[in-house]
């Protein structure tokens, strides 16, 4: 190797095993801060259904026509409009039988079955829309979910509460250290709203006078992570 480019090289290795100066990089203290907001929920969404069996294909089928079209008026009489409720599953499906004597598994029948989902906007009203349901033949009601349709205008509101509550962490290790607290270096958020509360109803609903709900609180929460640049304490 030529002694320039030896130099050179014992040049560069100096400076990429020097240490960094401490006014190299900022000083700061980085700490999280958390808020939580509950919040009663203002929509609610269902999902009712109907089963019919027949000998045939085609009994089936217009039999559980005939079944739901009951259902949608019957939602349709108690104030739901016809944008909050939609068919989410509609099936025509054999019935098998087993024969001894052979092992075979003939078709017996057919069972046809259709579902709705319906959007509920006033939560106060679940438990009549589900008498509702099942007094016009709905024989399958399930899938029960709570839902806060304003959840970003309240996030903002922990979003606020998060940022005092990592100053008020900061101020406490300040004081610890002997310094003070400048100027936030960096915010990231993290963490989000809880996911929503589902639940299914265990009772067949012809079992209960009134189906009980309990649409109860979403809990709302957010995590910021902030640095914040330090000075000599005064």
């Amino acid at each position: 190797m030529k002694k320039p480019a030896l130099l050179a090289a014992i040049f560069a290795t100096a400076l990429l095993t020097a240490p960094a100066r401490a006014d190299d990089f900022p000083s700061a203290i980085s700490v999280s801060g958390e808020a939580t907001i509950s919040a009663a929920p203002d929509l609610a969404q269902i999902d009712a259904g109907v089963a019919n069996d027949a000998k045939t294909a085609k009994e089936a089928a217009d039999a559980n026509n005939a079944a739901m079209g009951k259902v949608l008026l019957a939602l349709k009489g108690a104030g739901i409009a016809e944008k909050d409720y939609q068919t989410s599953r509609l099936s025509l499906q054999p019935q098998y039988g087993q024969n001894k004597s052979t092992g075979a598994s003939p078709v017996v029948g057919f069972r046809a079955s259709n579902r709705v989902t319906v959007k509920i906007r006033d939560v106060t009203k679940v438990a009549g829309i589900i008498d509702t349901l099942v007094s016009a033949g709905a024989n399958d009601i399930g899938n029960i979910s709570f839902e806060v349709t304003q959840a970003s205008k309240l996030l903002d509101d922990a979003r606020a509460q998060a940022i005092a509550d990592a100053r008020r962490k900061a101020e406490v290790y300040a004081k610890a250290t002997g310094v003070t607290l400048g100027a936030p270096l960096s915010v990231t958020e993290g963490g989000g709203p809880v996911p929503l509360f589902k639940g299914r109803m265990a009772a067949p609903m012809a079992a209960a006078p009134q189906a009980a709900v309990a649409p109860g609180e979403e809990t709302l929460s957010v995590t910021v992570n902030v640095s914040w640049a330090i000075k000599p304490g005064q």
